[in-house]
């Protein structure tokens, strides 16, 4: 048997494993998602990735998604990463369209759909980097290769850090003042709308915000771009004033965000 059938045999294993050692799996809805993360063209990704030295095993799911998933890995140094798994067979990628098309940096993509997966990936991993080189703190995006992107393992041995809304925050007004200032970074100088910042695609990590799930961020010279940020304004807004933080308008923080002085 040639070395890659050998080592893809190896990694379908794993995957084996995670099907019987995460109750996830044992429910009808885990097993499909699971059959449709790990088909073959993502076996050869990760085999690609364990020959690079990115990753030595993937051990288990952190999170499920609506176009991929998250899971924990470790490298051969020991050290934990996140791998992000776009998955190729899924039609809710439909839906993305709005978000790539006018985005300059997509023209002339076709409507194909693996094509469009890999484009999405693509973006995320850019708009990763983008956003950490303007001070937004975001899981650090060390490779991407096809459907998948390996970045920063955010949480810890046992865990992976929670979403915001699953944290009971000793300091809400701080975080919601570091959120803020996150997206007037990511607006001024990363010139990007996250497009669906809410409590959900926050982690919160020893007492920190981290923003994620920025595959569908946007330049702010997209045609949609304010529709999304009023739109992030609002969920923030809305998720901070439930928990008694005095929060600015929305307005206000639209203005803020934009650098829009007052006359």
């Amino acid at each position: 048997m040639p070395t890659e059938d050998k080592h893809i045999l190896k990694l379908d294993r794993q995957v084996d494993k995670l099907r019987l050692t995460r109750s996830f799996e044992s429910s009808s809805e885990g097993r499909k998602v699971m059959e449709e993360v790990f088909d073959n063209l993502t076996l050869g990704v990760i085999f690609k990735l364990t020959c690079e030295k990115r990753i030595s095993t993937v051990d288990f799911p952190v999170s499920t998604g609506k176009e991929g998933n998250v899971f924990r890995a470790t490298a051969p140094d020991g050290t934990l990463v996140a791998l992000k798994i776009y998955r190729t067979s899924n039609a809710t990628f439909k839906n993305i369209a709005k978000y790539i098309e006018g985005d300059t940096r997509f023209k002339g993509l076709t409507g194909n759909p693996r094509k469009l997966i890999y484009a999405w990936c693509t973006k995320e991993f850019k708009n990763l980097n983008r956003l950490e080189q303007a001070g937004v703190r975001v899981p650090h995006p060390t490779r991407f290769l096809k459907n998948i992107i390996v970045m920063d393992y955010i949480g810890d041995e046992v865990m992976a850090a929670p979403q915001l809304r699953s944290v009971q925050l000793e300091e809400p007004a701080k975080i919601y003042r570091e959120i803020v200032r996150f997206m007037k970074r990511a607006f001024q100088k990363a010139k990007l709308v996250h497009g669906d910042l809410s409590e959900y695609n926050i982690l919160i990590h020893e007492g920190l915000p981290y923003i994620i799930d920025c595959g569908q961020a946007m330049l702010t010279d997209h045609p949609n771009a304010i529709e999304f940020l009023k739109r992030d304004v609002k969920n923030i807004n809305r998720y901070f004033r439930n928990l008694e933080v005095k929060v600015w308008s929305d307005e206000t923080v639209l203005k803020y965000v934009q650098g829009v002085r007052e006359k």
